[in-house]
């Protein structure tokens, strides 16, 4: 008798906020999905065991496990290299985890772990913004910032899965504190926590009035409404914050020469408040003969939807192994 082809995937986005796991068919169709919180689990033994458990349950409610070819796994400082996420900045799990050593035990089929901005660039390329592009750079925009970039059509991921950990380049000695233990990387200026603690920065420095002086807790997406309504200091939070950005996207570009820069993440939807100092910043700062040539673009696709799709790409990728064959 025929074996019969496993045409299903399931697409696992870690982030900082929300666990998403969906079941993915050959043709990219989100079949069905789940979430979790993933900050509601601190302890990494307990985080696994809540998702195998939905990893099962959402099985078994589309088909079945024999359907099931391979899980793909998307988590912040995750290596593809060694299945690991080692010292995650953003994440409640600290020093080396061997994540895909964890679910693969627990599932008895094959996993592949990628790094999330890894990950995003993988959907990209395959579903969204840089699909028909061979060099382009994907740069996250959160509260961590990462980045991904394809030479010729294919991905750059270093010697041990780390590369593009451009977030955390410096960008003033001994400048501002980051969440990687350094100090002046660009993640702790224009990742969320930066931007919140610029415009902290101007209130302190100015009596302007502000609509961000009557919010207890603001976060970028506030920010930016603060933008919407003409309110000067989040403006400027934004001008300051895509300066800095531009500049170092600008370095960047000088190093890949990529056809196109996508910027992708909530931060991604300040709109023009960011993207005009940013393309500006970055037209000024680039190498000339690259003025006018390198696009930078926000991604078109719903990030959890782009986040999980990658995940699935990933998971084709991987050998087939299962131990209930």
């Amino acid at each position: 008798m025929e074996e019969e082809l496993k045409s299903k995937v399931i697409g696992v986005d870690i982030s900082i906020e929300r666990t998403t796991l969906a079941i993915v068919d050959i043709r990219g169709n989100i079949l069905a999905e789940d979430s979790f919180v993933t900050s509601d689990y601190q302890n990494v033994s307990d985080y696994v065991s809540e998702l195998s458990d939905r990893l099962y349950m959402l099985m078994e409610s589309n088909g079945g496990y024999e359907k099931i070819r391979s899980i793909g796994i998307s988590a912040p400082s995750a290596s593809s290299i060694s299945g690991c996420i080692i010292n995650a900045a953003n994440l409640p799990w600290k020093g080396e985890i061997p994540l895909a050593a964890l679910v693969r035990d627990r599932m008895g089929m094959a996993v592949a772990v990628g790094n999330d901005a890894h990950v995003a660039a993988l959907g990209e390329y395959t579903y969204g913004s840089a699909h028909g592009l061979k060099d382009f750079i994907i740069i996250t925009l959160g509260v961590g910032i990462g980045s991904c970039f394809f030479s010729q059509g294919r991905e750059h991921i270093g010697t041990e899965g780390y590369a593009g950990e451009w977030g955390h380049a410096t960008l003033f000695d001994n400048g501002r504190q980051c969440g990687c233990g350094k100090k002046g990387c660009i993640e702790s200026y224009v990742g969320a926590h930066g931007i919140v603690r610029t415009a902290k920065d101007l209130m302190l420095e100015s009596d302007e009035p502000s609509l961000m002086r009557e919010i207890e807790h603001l976060n970028p997406k506030i920010i930016s409404e603060c933008c919407e309504q003409g309110d000067a200091l989040a403006i400027e939070t934004f001008r300051k914050t895509g300066y800095l950005l531009g500049l170092a996207l600008a370095n960047y570009a000088n190093i890949i020469n990529p056809q196109a820069i996508i910027l992708t993440g909530g931060i991604s939807r300040a709109g023009k408040f960011l993207l005009e100092p940013t393309r500006e910043s970055f037209e000024d700062h680039v190498f000339p003969n690259m003025r006018g040539k390198v696009r930078i673009v926000v991604s078109r696709m719903d990030n959890r939807e782009r986040d999980v799709l990658g995940a699935s790409a990933l998971a084709w990728e991987v050998p087939e192994y299962s131990l209930f064959k």
